[in-house]
């Protein structure tokens, strides 16, 4: 008989939880038992049936043990409570940036960095989505021939923020985002942190550099867009080693979960769990340089099936 685990999902009913509860059952996880938990006690529809939601507390924690836990919660609510899963002998793949640039943390992106998934002690990072998208397609050309410098512009869609984020563009009434997004593009997400940078220019910066275990230097611009879902980032390389298009474009078709298109819209990616390279081209301004769009879906690669795969690493 094969073995099933029991899972839990902390923000079940969240964006990325519904999302992490989608994918499971999608990808049909061996689930023995699901425990959800969120602010409140209330029950939930969800592809395995409607389900109770618990409260989360650090006794409801204790009272319902499980091998799996999914986080989809804020950094605060995972410094709190991840810990306390992972002591009880639960493995805890946290979405939240919490984590992410701890030493003793692996970040994963099955794709890219898969033996680094067991070296856990109990918690498991989960990349910022901008970040698992942009490196699922990178990776494969710096293993293939290295890569000097990288500069990033991302076009990042309102459900990256959260319900509330969501909601403010499909109601029309301002006050969530720093200024209207209707109609607009707002050139700053997170907080100012140094230099000018924001904390989300500064993930995809310290983050590649984790997950490849390299200093490639890194530039970045984030910016909100005003749709619903799916992120796109343009990306310009600079290669090591000489390389042809034909040769940049044969790695990338042969690389795990990367679709090579023409001109992939976010629009053409809802719903999928790889990422789509389009507008492959040389820069003609700079010696061994190319550029390219990558798209994928922020609620499914960017954040639950990542964290869905790593899962089914860790249990294989």
């Amino acid at each position: 008989m094969n073995k099933q685990f029991s899972v839990a999902i902390v923000g079940a009913t969240g964006l990325v939880g519904k999302t992490m509860l989608a994918v499971l059952h999608a990808r049909r996880f061996p689930v023995s038992q699901l425990v959800l938990f969120a602010e409140s006690d209330g029950v939930a529809d969800t592809p395995f049936g409607t389900l109770p939601v618990l409260a989360l507390s650090q006794a409801n924690v204790y009272r319902n043990p499980c091998d799996l836990a999914l986080f989809a919660v804020s950094s605060e609510i995972s410094i709190a409570y991840a810990q306390i899963f992972a002591t009880m002998g639960t493995v805890v793949i946290d979405n939240s940036s919490a984590w992410r640039m701890d030493d003793s943390v692996p970040l994963v992106i099955p794709e890219v960095n898969p033996a680094s998934a067991f070296l856990h002690n109990g918690i498991v990072a989960n990349p910022n989505c901008t970040t698992i998208q942009i490196l699922t397609a990178v990776a494969p050309l710096y293993r293939k021939f290295g890569i000097d410098r990288m500069i990033v512009s991302t076009y990042q869609s309102v459900s990256g923020a959260g319900a509330m984020g969501l909601c403010e563009l499909e109601s029309g009434i301002d006050g969530f985002f720093e200024k209207p997004i209707k109609n607009n593009l707002l050139p700053k997400i997170d907080s100012y942190i140094d230099g000018g940078y924001t904390g989300e220019e500064l993930k995809i910066i310290n983050e590649t550099h984790k997950i490849l275990s390299t200093q490639i230097r890194v530039s970045a611009t984030c910016v909100r867009v005003p749709i619903t879902r799916c992120h796109g980032a343009s990306v310009n390389l600079r290669l090591r080693a000489s390389a042809t298009l034909g040769e940049v474009s044969q790695a990338l078709r042969e690389a795990p979960s990367v679709t090579v298109g023409d001109i992939p819209t976010p629009y053409d990616c809802v719903g999928g769990d790889g990422v789509t390279v389009g507008r492959l081209r040389r820069d003609e301004s700079e010696a061994n340089c190319f550029n390219m769009w990558i798209v994928a879906d922020n609620l499914r690669k960017g954040a639950a099936t990542n964290a869905v795969q790593i899962a089914e690493l860790l249990i294989r």
